[in-house]
């Protein structure tokens, strides 16, 4: 899974379960009533929790739904709080990158929800929706699509196929298709979503902003600039105009924007936009953040396309410290960051800082599955820098290995992601 599909994959799925989060927590509290000192307990976690979620303190709302998961089992396995408590926390994890607590915790949510609930009930749906999060933004997509299609499969029973949930639903397969390399696929689905979110909201809602984004996405990944352009605009106008300057979907619009200009080479349209998205994720996210690592690393790749590497290299430095804190260091998304930060040592002669760095990240692609032509331009950076370095002899065996695998690559086609 590439970088920006991964990071629209984050954007798209935790903000909207926050908004869940918030809204069970104020309903939960409010069915329950007053209750036992116990059950009070509990609820102050849950309103720290969400006071904490509210102000983007995601550290202090785990801390809090921790505690909150541990008053709730003192209700029994089977009480419904302990079910939305975990649920809460999975998101909570899945924000801050921490994927493997997250699929735990959301396991142990499912599992509890289709015990209590019933297989078809709405709240296992959420619950598949918030696991399949979990599985793409890991690049698992064959797990993650079942999940999708029995979510849409419940929610279309339960609400009616014109439902926000539904179109909610086929945009999450939208984005699952498209980061399978099937984009006629992902447009069905896309369009599918904003069919029925236009009809409900009006074109300017708030609500259509993020298929109309996941568009603009999957037309630039296309090639189709002016119809990109249109649709990451139009996105952006529609979250500024819902929610002010400062918040973070209008922050991952800037992005979008500034990542797609600086492709089509239009660096001083591109720089303004990831320069203002970075200081809104910082204050909202925090510096440690992945979507913080995502706009670094946009931003020093378009220093490092002006020729300006002086700027670029302690932008890319920041992202892979970052990416590694987040994932660890055998991580295939950190591989891309030490091919960044190698490509600009490289730019100004720093061979020596350059080799470890390529050698690394030749590595981990080594060892992880993944698409082979990313194997394949590893090898060749690598390979490229030892010529300069002067060291044929070393460079040609990784150039043997990766015209191999592009020759097996000729002719096949792309993935199609059926089943």
């Amino acid at each position: 899974m590439g970088v920006a599909q991964m990071a629209n994959a984050l954007r798209r799925i935790s903000l909207k379960a926050f908004a869940a989060t918030l809204a069970g927590a104020c309903l939960l509290a409010f069915w329950l009533g007053t209750g036992c000192a116990q059950d009070l307990d509990w609820k102050d976690a849950i309103a720290a929790a969400t006071r904490a979620l509210q102000e983007w303190r995601y550290v202090d709302a785990e801390q809090w739904l921790r505690t909150a998961v541990r008053e709730s089992e003192k209700f029994g396995p089977e009480d419904r709080r302990l079910a939305e408590s975990l649920n809460r926390l999975g998101t909570v994890l899945y924000a801050q990158g921490k994927y493997v607590d997250a699929e735990e915790v959301i396991q142990r949510a499912l599992t509890m929800l289709e015990k209590a609930l019933g297989p078809g009930h709405l709240r296992v749906a959420d619950s598949l929706n918030m696991m399949s999060g979990i599985y793409q933004v890991q690049g698992r997509f064959s797990e993650a699509e079942p999940l999708l299609d029995r979510a849409l499969e419940i929610r279309e029973k339960v609400l009616g196929p014109e439902h926000p949930d539904v179109a909610n639903t086929l945009n999450n397969l939208g984005t699952l298709y498209n980061s399978q390399g099937n984009p006629a696929k992902a447009e069905m689905f896309y369009h599918r979503s904003l069919l029925i979110l236009e009809n409900l909201y009006g074109p300017q809602h708030f609500s259509v902003a993020a298929t109309v984004s996941n568009l603009g996405l999957l037309s630039a990944s296309q090639g189709k600039v002016e119809e990109a352009e249109r649709h990451l605009k139009r996105a952006l106008t529609i979250r500024q105009n819902a929610l002010g300057t400062e918040h973070a979907d209008v922050a991952a619009s800037l992005d979008n924007l500034g990542t797609f200009y600086s492709a089509q080479k239009r660096y001083s349209e591109a720089q303004p936009l990831l320069e203002r998205a970075l200081a809104i994720q910082k204050k909202v996210w925090g510096a440690d953040h992945l979507l913080v690592a995502v706009t670094l690393g946009n931003l020093g790749l378009l220093y490092q396309a002006q020729g300006n590497a002086v700027e670029a290299e302690p932008l890319l430095q920041q992202a892979l410290a970052i990416w590694e804190k987040i994932h660890g260091p055998e991580h295939v998304q950190v591989a891309g960051a030490l091919a960044h930060l190698a490509e600009t040592y490289e730019a100004t002669g720093k061979y020596a800082e350059a080799e470890p760095l390529l050698k690394r990240s030749l590595a981990i692609r080594e060892k992880t599955p993944g698409p082979q032509a990313e194997l394949a331009a590893s090898l060749e950076s690598y390979a490229t820098l030892l010529r300069k370095m002067e060291r044929s002899t070393d460079a040609a065996p990784l150039e043997a290995r990766a015209k191999v695998i592009r020759a097996a690559q000729t002719g096949t086609n792309p993935p199609k992601g059926d089943k």
